[in-house]
């Protein structure tokens, strides 16, 4: 345990388009007594979410408002706000989501021993009248390696909602000792920062849900990516794998992860090809064994889902 007296935090929100959710977000950060900094990085919203931050700073000295020149995406939002980070810990907070309170006391009850220190989502379909329920399980606080971490991000159906999404307090001291911020990625950002600070030594600790509620709205940015996108985050394990030299099991790990994010891509890249009746992309997307197996696969669940709508259909 810790003196929590001592610890200060700020919480970074980046918005884009987000007037709907943005004051209840920064309501709910600003609620929290450790809170010393809510700082709102609007990457260049055509609504009103220059406006609802600024009314939220006219009323409490805590708030501080960037406005980006053009839309940049989460990581450069972010970045933006670690620079103006004062607080011995850094948290973000999606502007679609919200905290209850008390979660940052919660959190703080680990830090003596942590660098990351993160809860289990709590998760809600926005305007569901149901209690937010946990993305997964974690009954006691638990220490999580680069293994473990990375290993918990394949994205595989029927499994817990991957650690990625996590949204940890982050020590501000380790973040500036390693140079550490958001790489420019629209999609696995947060993975590929804590995958990175994990292989440089940070201790991270998950705990039960404390009280992130992460909301899913139709919509959702975090749903929308491109190839690019997908390329990048595969891509980026092979510079998490020069960060320092890794174990044999730490290779293997990330050898799964960017096999997982490939099969994503590739099943993408075969669905363009078949639209654009492109036989040789088509064939480029089978270039290995774990591709050629996943899409196999991919195409054997649509052919059987779409006999069982003719069969409904009848």
């Amino acid at each position: 345990m810790t003196d929590q007296s001592a610890s200060s935090v700020t919480i970074l929100i980046a918005a884009y388009n987000a007037e709907a959710t943005l004051a209840r977000a920064i309501a709910s950060a600003l609620a929290q007594p450790e809170i010393i900094q809510v700082i709102v990085i609007d990457d260049a919203s055509s609504d009103a979410s220059v406006a609802t931050a600024a009314a939220a700073a006219q009323r409490d000295e805590r708030v501080l408002v960037i406005q980006q020149a053009a839309n940049a995406g989460p990581a450069a939002a972010r970045n933006k706000g670690l620079a103006a980070a004062k607080g011995d810990w850094i948290g973000v907070l999606d502007a679609d989501d919200y905290f209850q309170p008390g979660r940052i006391a919660r959190l703080i009850e680990h830090a003596e021993n942590a660098d990351f220190i993160a809860d289990t989502l709590l998760r809600v379909v926005d305007g569901s009248p149901e209690a937010p329920a946990a993305a997964w399980s974690a009954d006691t606080a638990q220490s999580i390696d680069f293994i473990g971490f990375v290993e918990s991000n394949l994205g595989l159906a029927g499994r817990p909602l991957d650690l990625g999404f996590a949204k940890p307090l982050m020590r501000r001291s380790f973040l500036e000792a390693h140079s550490l911020a958001y790489r420019d990625m629209r999609l696995g950002e947060d993975y590929e920062l804590y995958a990175r600070a994990l292989a440089l030594g940070a201790r991270f600790v998950l705990t039960p849900a404390a009280g992130y509620v992460s909301v899913e709205r139709e919509g959702s940015l975090s749903k929308k990516h491109s190839e690019h996108d997908l390329r990048v985050l595969r891509d980026c394990d092979d510079a998490l794998a020069r960060v320092r030299p890794l174990t044999p099991a730490e290779r293997r790990a990330l050898s799964r992860h960017r096999a997982s994010v490939d099969n994503r891509l590739q099943w993408r890249l075969l669905i363009n090809a078949v639209k654009a009746r492109d036989l040789v992309a088509a064939a480029k997307t089978f270039h290995g064994p774990a591709a050629a197996l996943y899409l196999t696969r991919q195409l054997g669940e649509q052919v059987w889902l779409r006999g069982k709508k003719r069969l409904a259909a009848r």
